[in-house]
């Protein structure tokens, strides 16, 4: 059962400055918008549910601290990964805004979690007290709906890949490119990798193996490096 808190802020503030949400806005400027937004701090306890798949979501979510994923469950009955997240990462953003559209996923607790929650109205509507930074909130709103867009076409180009290879493949030049480097670590297990990539863990390890052995890739656990 989650359990609604009273406001403390001020050990999260730096947390928020740093989220794109609130780019561009002061410390103290947050502080006060905070008020204005009917913002709640809320605990979640580990395998607790954020979103029920098929839920209303009125509010968006910031991550304070703790782990989370989004999953779904295929017709077979396999459980699916579509994004992990963590510190900073964001709830309900396309959801909220997308007014009564029912969620496709479940957002699921994987340690102790605290949660901003700012109901979407607070933040598509004039401040009532006229607060200089609510435009840019605003602004800052519609730039993560975008990215959040590209994030969805990112893991959509690697679902739609015909073998376990080109997914894998699409995936680390993807990670690569990210961080401007041949030899980076990627933030998913071999299971989390496989269910990003909805391939069965077996078959990933396989062809990991494989191109590794046909000098594509180095790894070791979740350090990669790309050879081509």
């Amino acid at each position: 059962m989650r359990r609604q808190l009273n406001l403390r802020m001020k050990e999260y503030i730096e947390i928020l400055e740093q989220t794109s949400l609130f780019s561009g806005i002061a410390k103290e400027d947050i502080k006060i918008m905070l008020k204005c937004l009917n913002a709640r701090q809320i605990e979640y306890k580990r395998n607790e549910m954020i979103i029920w798949e098929g839920s209303i979501i009125n509010d968006i979510g910031i991550i304070l601290s703790g782990h989370a994923r989004s999953i779904k469950t295929d017709s077979s009955g396999k459980l699916i990964i579509v994004t992990l997240l963590g510190k900073g990462s964001y709830t309900g953003v396309l959801l909220a805004a997308s007014r009564k559209r029912k969620s496709p996923v479940s957002v699921q607790v994987q340690d102790n979690i605290s949660l901003l929650s700012i109901p979407i109205d607070k933040i598509v509507s004039q401040c009532s007290h006229s607060c200089s930074k609510h435009k840019l909130l605003l602004y800052n709103y519609i730039n993560i709906i975008a990215e959040k867009s590209m994030v969805l076409h990112d893991r959509i180009d690697c679902l739609v890949k015909h073998t376990v290879r080109e997914k894998v493949l699409a995936y680390l030049l993807r990670i690569a490119k990210e961080n401007e480097n041949h030899a980076f670590t990627i933030p998913l297990d071999r299971k989390a990798m496989s269910e990003y990539l909805n391939v069965e863990r077996s078959a990933l390890s396989r062809e990991l193996s494989k191109m590794k052995k046909d000098g594509l890739i180095d790894f070791y656990k979740n350090r990669f490096k790309l050879l081509f």
